[in-house]
């Protein structure tokens, strides 16, 4: 195992706990951005461009008939073949949480399109589900079984919010353990079925999951109710005949009282369980080989990398699997770094030396020898790609991305309770939700003043209809101290004056002047 560092000094804080990472033939996307997308990037997905332990994010693009994808934080992911010896593979994504903290309960498959030096196309697609949907939740595994030449998915874990009808304003935004239920998937026909088995007791969340064929093996996780970390291991095996699918549940010795761990595939049946915590103030630095044979499972303790002093030292750490036997692993950067929100980030790779070197030599192979017309590509601008290992100052500041969620432990210090105005009256102790779109944070709305701040809807004595004309509308609010101020500052619209058209003169009246001779003739014709 060899623990390499690529340094981040600029835009680290889109990379928050939470992301994920898919591997397409070698090719690494990042999903999970911390905050809404940008301009920049509109799609939320990046390509992770890693050469030389240098990092540069890349935008992804979707391909016209794909649906919107938010940028989802700790979903369930997983791989989704055609069957189990298929080299081709989707990602299937479910659950997580929106920049919002909104939980969704969409299942997405996503699927590399097209893939060159310039440009990365993905699809995404949808589901829909029916019979037992799984309610929106985060921090929960999903993985596909095989059986009798069919598959399934299987969701298992998690944790949402309170019910409605448990909520009390005290504890409106608590989140609790989803049910220990396990959801069955049919994708073919989208189908949901929900078992309930009585060796599954707890909800768990941020646990591990790994399956071979037609048995799923979960151990560790995390449980609200008990605040404790699981120290057993859960055998799932899934039987698809042709009538109705059967799932049993055993549980086995050896398991690990672990939470938060990230798990990499390095071989066809090897895994290797790395990170997470095995207390809520102590990291778990050990880590082990999981072996997957027939019906067994076979956990063991494996040298650890050379961890750095400031992995041992730091409060907590995070990372995902990158595919391939790789991690990326990330740790506060604290005051160390001139962006507070940054973070420090180091790549693990667990296969041996030599079997990297030839994975490496067969992407560089691979991207030479391209048959893909780099014509149809465009070329990125200057502002699409994030470089990790460039100086501070290539950077505008006002270009990094200042959105205040913090990580989950933190909520009370982001950025929905500010003071937004001198008659704000928010106080997250006794906040309620006022608009019907509310569910855990109030709705703000950004002021277009100057260089723009968010106030709350709520204090700016918004009806909900004329907040949701403005969130539809594309047009500049400005906030009830600003308003005033706006209208002084606005040119004079331009008053056109019409021409008036002159009126014509009046003909004068014309009098027939007569000769005496002419006038006595007349007369006596007149009279005559």
């Amino acid at each position: 195992m060899s623990l390499q560092v690529a340094s981040a000094v600029s835009n680290s804080s889109l990379l928050q706990p939470g992301f994920s990472l898919l591997n397409f033939d070698g090719h690494v996307f990042f999903l999970g951005q911390k905050g809404w997308p940008k301009r920049s990037c509109p799609t939320g997905v990046f390509l992770l461009d890693i050469k030389q332990n240098e990092l540069k994010m890349k935008p992804a693009f979707f391909s016209k008939d794909s649906c919107y994808l938010p940028p989802l934080r700790y979903p369930a992911l997983c791989t989704l073949r055609g069957n189990a010896e298929s080299d081709e593979y989707q990602y299937i994504i479910h659950g997580g949480k929106t920049p919002n903290n909104d939980l969704s309960d969409k299942i997405y498959v996503m699927s590399l399109v097209s893939k060159n030096s310039k440009k990365a196309m993905l699809q995404c697609v949808e589901k829909d589900l029916g019979g037992d949907v799984p309610e929106a939740r985060y921090g929960h595994t999903i993985n596909v079984v095989h059986s009798r030449g069919k598959s399934m998915s299987v969701i298992f874990g998690g944790r949402a919010y309170t019910p409605l009808a448990q909520r009390t304003t005290e504890k409106w935004n608590s989140v609790v353990d989803c049910l220990p239920s396990v959801f069955l998937v049919d994708f073919e026909f989208g189908c949901c079925t929900s078992y309930v088995l009585p060796e599954l007791q707890d909800g768990l969340a941020f646990h591990v999951s790994v399956a071979r064929n037609d048995t799923i093996y979960i151990l560790g996780g995390h449980s609200l109710q008990n605040n404790t970390r699981s120290p057993s291991l859960y055998k799932l095996k899934v039987d698809l005949p042709l009538g109705s699918p059967a799932v049993t549940c055993t549980i086995l010795p050896g398991g690990i009282s672990v939470s938060s761990a990230i798990v990499t595939q390095t071989s066809d049946s090897e895994f290797v369980l790395v990170g997470g915590y095995q207390s809520d103030n102590q990291k778990r630095l050990v880590c082990n080989t999981i072996v997957l044979e027939d019906s067994k499972i076979e956990i063991v303790e494996r040298v650890s990398p050379d961890w750095t002093p400031d992995i041992k030292h730091c409060r907590m750490w995070f990372g995902c699997d990158m595919g391939k036997g790789s991690v990326l692993l990330g740790i506060p950067g604290a005051n160390k770094q001139l962006i507070s929100d940054a973070n420090y980030f180091y790549i693990l790779r667990c296969k041996g030396a030599e079997e990297d070197q030839e994975e490496e030599l067969m992407a560089q192979i691979s991207s030479q020898t391209s048959t893909e017309d780099p014509g149809d590509s465009t070329p990125f601008e200057d502002s699409e790609e994030f470089c990790f290992s460039a100086e501070a100052n290539s950077f505008d500041v006002d270009d990094t991305d200042t959105y205040n969620e913090d990580d989950e432990e933190d909520e009370s210090e982001t950025g929905y309770w500010i003071t937004c105005s001198a008659s704000c009256n928010i106080d997250i102790n006794t906040w309620v939700p006022f608009y019907s779109t509310e569910l855990n944070k109030p709705a703000m709305i950004l002021c277009s003043s100057g260089a723009g701040h968010w106030v709350h809807a709520q204090c700016m004595d918004l009806s909900e209809s004329m907040l949701l004309r403005l969130s539809e509308a594309n047009v500049k609010y400005f906030c009830n101290e600003h308003v005033d101020l706006n209208k002084g500052l606005q040119t004079p619209k331009k008053v056109v004056h019409l021409k008036k058209q002159p009126m014509k003169p009046l003909r004068k009246k014309t009098t027939m002047k007569l000769t005496t001779p002419a006038k006595k003739s007349f007369l006596r014709r007149l009279f005559e």
